[in-house]
């Protein structure tokens, strides 16, 4: 059974950092993607960062580009996501997602919510400002 454990949310003051971290296990397949999501109150769920499983291509929705950063290794099973200059728009539960089965070639990273075949529970994210 797979299973994602989000961990490192907390609360924090504007321009303040954090790191999330994401543990991946149980899992049969070798290649995945990975992407984090975030909802705040009253908002839709929307992306925050993805990575392909080679960790070479990434995306970043336009606000946390430049603050944020997602990478991976993979040999630990873990993707994390350093979040700096934390504003208090950042305030949301952060879930990170895995979508399993890709092949060596596949140098892809997903945006959807509907691509992804594992999630974890979510953290929470609390910026004062």
């Amino acid at each position: 059974q797979v299973q994602l454990v989000e961990s490192g949310g907390g609360s924090v003051q504007a321009g303040g950092s954090l790191r999330l971290s994401c543990a991946i296990s149980g899992h049969a397949f070798t290649r995945y993607a990975v992407g984090w999501f975030r909802q705040a109150p009253g908002k839709e769920r929307e992306v925050v960062a993805a990575i392909s499983w080679t960790g070479d291509n990434t995306f970043y929705t336009d606000s946390v580009k430049g603050r944020f950063t997602i990478s991976r290794e993979n040999y630990k099973n873990t993707v994390y996501l350093q979040m700096n200059s934390l504003k208090a728009e950042d305030t949301a539960v952060y879930r990170c997602a895995v979508r399993a089965g890709a092949r060596s070639t596949d140098r892809y990273y997903y945006t959807g919510d509907v691509e992804y075949d594992h999630w974890g529970q979510g953290t929470q994210v609390t910026v004062s400002p």
